[in-house]
């Protein structure tokens, strides 16, 4: 598998990814280099690190000239260099979907590139079923739209029975290689990245969930088609633009659950409590309802607070679990505002065949309730069970009564 080279870079330096998901752990811009009688480049990387990129594949490459760039991803992470490449390897081919060639213009107004059959020849658009030989090996597009962008391809590389996944199969964190470098000196290839960095499926199943519910979740159905044309391949290694190369028994486990994630089927047996609280009063609640839970037999409880902790861990959860129980302060006639935001947020995600249990508080006129009630009936295939719990400023005995009634029908 020498003929495949890992030329990405990590991003250490980065706090929100996509300027709204907390990475703690950094970020890796993957790209690969296929060294063939033909010479491909697959994707770039972020321009945030794009000197460390061109120095790695300056390096990589050894004085010789690609002879393509394969875009799969025309988000900028993963395409900000494309005009750089053009511009230093004047021979080399553009080869990407028609529909990337439309956006091309987007990120891109002076690049003078025509497609198929223009006068600088210097654009190849591939389709579904589509082969580009490059010698011994050969890559087969495969059609990913709205994975999570509709001009997403895939290929398979049939000598070494590789998927270049595009953001599928990514995860947040980064490689954190030597130095945050990859050192080409030691010839590290892709395939030997796992193996000092990927030693349990848990290990990437955390931040591969969060980053699947967040990025990818609306798109389930795109998702299952994507596995099925998948499912018809011999594939020993999955390449992802983000995240280590899975191969073995990993890569099996993270197909399953990309299988279960995207039939928005419930991974875990648990109960996600998150809660919206102004004074501490629903926080209370909330928390005494997670105690309820676990006295009554639940197998897991996680109670989060929607003001505090990370809201795309939160959404994780409420994928990962079949039951939530939302817990709100009434505000300005309607929810808590952080509230409001996460029900949303689960909405535009295609939510989907969960139990909802409610619980309100109101020092007057409790609205909280009416209005999550409303945003969880826009969602598909959810059942909210009774009772909905009213809460009075400060939980009362007979309001712990009510809770451990609705932890008991939460859990049937």
């Amino acid at each position: 598998m020498n003929c495949i080279k890992y030329i990405g870079v990590d991003d250490l330096d980065i706090d929100l990814f996509e300027s709204q998901y907390i990475v703690p752990e950094g970020m890796s811009y993957n790209s690969y280099l296929i060294e063939d009688e033909k010479i491909a480049i697959m994707d770039t990387a972020d321009r945030r690190k794009g000197d460390e990129w061109k120095a790695n594949l300056t390096a990589a490459l050894a004085g010789r000239t690609p002879d393509y760039l394969v875009v799969h991803h025309m988000e900028p992470d993963h395409a900000s260099l494309i005009a750089d490449v053009l511009s230093a390897y004047p021979e080399s081919k553009l080869v990407c979907s028609a529909q990337a060639l439309k956006m091309l213009p987007n990120f891109f107004p002076s690049l003078p590139l025509k497609g198929d059959g223009g006068s600088d020849g210097r654009v190849i658009t591939v389709k579904e079923g589509d082969t580009l030989s490059l010698g011994s090996h050969t890559l087969h597009f495969i059609a990913a739209p709205m994975v999570h962008w509709p001009e997403v391809m895939m290929s398979y590389e049939d000598k070494e029975k590789v998927l270049f996944a595009a953001d599928g199969f990514g995860k947040f964190g980064a490689l954190k290689m030597e130095n945050g470098k990859l050192n080409i000196e030691k010839g590290r290839e892709a395939f030997n990245l796992q193996s000092s960095i990927f030693n349990e499926i848990d290990d990437w199943a955390c931040e591969a969930r969060r980053y699947y519910f967040n990025i990818c979740g609306k798109y389930g159905v795109q998702v299952q088609n994507v596995l099925k044309k998948a499912a018809a391949l011999d594939i020993q290694a999955i390449c992802p633009l983000h995240g280590p190369v899975l191969t073995g028994k990993a890569m099996k486990e993270a197909i399953r659950l990309y299988d279960i994630w995207s039939r928005y089927e419930p991974e875990s047996e648990g109960v996600l409590v998150a809660y919206a609280s102004i004074h501490g009063g629903t926080a209370k609640a909330a928390e005494r309802l997670g105690e309820l839970l676990r006295e009554k037999g639940a197998k897991k409880v996680v109670v989060s607070d929607l003001s505090r902790d990370d809201m795309a861990e939160v959404i994780e959860d409420a994928f990962r679990y079949p039951k939530i129980v939302v817990c709100a302060a009434s505000y300005d006639g309607g929810v808590f505002p952080v509230m409001h935001d996460f029900l949303y947020h689960l909405q535009i995600k295609n939510y989907q065949k969960r139990r909802f249990g409610i619980v309100e508080n109101g020092s007057w006129a409790p609205s909280a309730g009416r209005v999550m009630r409303e945003m969880i009936g826009a969602m598909k295939d959810c059942e909210i069970v009774e009772p909905m719990v009213t809460i009075r400023s400060r939980m009362k005995p007979a309001d712990e009564e009510q809770l451990a009634l609705l932890a008991e029908s939460i859990l049937q």
